[in-house]
């Protein structure tokens, strides 16, 4: 098994070519001197993705026009060619406007997740074909190991930089072409890399938002990129169904939220449901959002020695589940069920169960995979 492919000679005598994609980072800039000095013919591309209405075109961004300056300029340092291509159109359709959909719909998006599948390891593949490429790279903190029938995703070495959730979803067409060079390697170690190289990106600070969403306010980006006629207001209630006062649109609120809700409790109030079909958010206590068991759906599951060969479960299997990014894990078993769907049964309730996050499951550190979180009616629907 294999972290890295073989970079030996083909036939034709020529190295094996790796479109890299390089958002002006460190991490990006990193992986790629890794790949040139792993012997891979690399070329380096930078996404356009910001949409001309996109109110995120700051200077920062990993989207941004400063970033590829960057990219250009480490691409430069290093030797390696570089390309810009647009996929702004694209990233709308695939990422923008699955954002606020969910939130329409009274869920929680995961764009990184969905940014990973469609867009870098989805459209760019194509692009990286067109460039003669066999694989496409990335800086993400994951493992993938190339094996002769199949790839195996695993945790990053360093547990505080793992992004191997961000890519649970990935079909194996994908990560048999994907490579991640940074998955053994430490932040620290990065930088240092960088340092002596002398890239003007060493010392540049990761960027801890949503690449669309300037300051990480998602309320004011929804105001402005959807207008206000397109959100759904209604009434806030209690478990009781007892109206509590009026609210300006389901998409301000998320599963867990304390901030913005009616006083007049002796006890704090949290966001425990919201009903898209009546426009409903449901307020309770803390402990109306311990969950011992959900439902996700569209799952995924990677080929692994505890599931069917094709990749498909079939049997009930134990498995460590987050149900977000930022989430430590839980010990859970999953049960198949049909159309894609799974029961996690948690075998300690956690909080904040989120409709619209990635449930990504894991056997030790390796990603046997997941899907994504479904509502579960916290009290009887409040009428229209």
């Amino acid at each position: 098994m294999n972290s890295s492919i073989s970079t030996n000679s083909s036939e034709s005598g020529q190295r094996p070519r790796v479109v890299i994609g390089m958002s002006g980072g460190v991490d990006s800039s990193v992986a790629a001197y890794l790949l040139k000095r792993q012997g891979y013919d690399v070329v380096g591309v930078t996404m356009k993705v910001w949409p001309q209405d996109c109110i995120s075109r700051a200077e920062d961004k990993c989207c941004g026009p400063q970033a590829i300056a960057d990219a250009r300029g480490v691409a430069h340092a290093l030797g390696v060619p570089h390309y810009v291509v647009d996929e702004g159109e694209n990233f709308e359709r695939l990422v923008i406007d699955y954002f606020t959909e969910e939130y329409k719909n009274g869920r929680t998006p995961n764009p990184c997740v969905m940014c990973n599948e469609k867009v870098k390891f989805g459209n760019l593949w194509g692009k990286a074909k067109a460039l003669g490429a066999e694989y496409i790279a990335t800086g993400h903190y994951a493992i993938i190991e190339h094996h002769a029938d199949r790839a195996v995703l695993r945790k990053g070495r360093d547990p505080r930089k793992d992004q191997s959730y961000f890519l649970f979803s990935l079909r194996q067409a994908q990560l048999q072409h994907a490579i991640c060079p940074l998955g053994e390697m430490s932040k620290p170690e990065i930088r240092a890399i960088a340092r002596q190289l002398g890239l003007k990106v060493a010392e540049k600070e990761d960027s801890q938002e949503i690449c669309f969403v300037p300051g990480n306010d998602y309320k004011a980006f929804l105001k402005s990129h959807m207008g206000a006629g397109e959100f759904h207001p209604g009434g806030i209630y209690d478990k009781a169904g007892n109206r509590l006062a009026e609210h300006e649109g389901i998409e301000m609120f998320t599963i867990g939220q304390r901030k913005g809700l009616p006083g007049g409790s002796p006890r704090p109030r949290y966001v425990i449901d919201i009903d898209p079909v009546t426009s409903s958010v449901i307020v309770g206590d803390a402990e109306d959002l311990i969950t011992g068991e959900f439902t996700i759906d569209h799952c995924m599951w990677h080929p692994s020695t505890s599931l069917r060969a094709g990749g498909s479960a079939t049997e009930p299997f134990e498995v460590n589940v987050k149900i977000r990014y930022g989430h430590a894990g839980a010990d859970a078993t999953v049960y198949p069920g049909e159309n894609g769907e799974a029961r996690v049964r948690l075998h300690k309730p956690q909080r904040a169960v989120t409709p619209g996050q990635a449930a990504v499951c894991y056997r030790g550190d390796e990603v046997l995979g997941g899907g994504w979180i479904v509502r579960q009616m916290a009290v009887e629907p409040v009428a229209a």
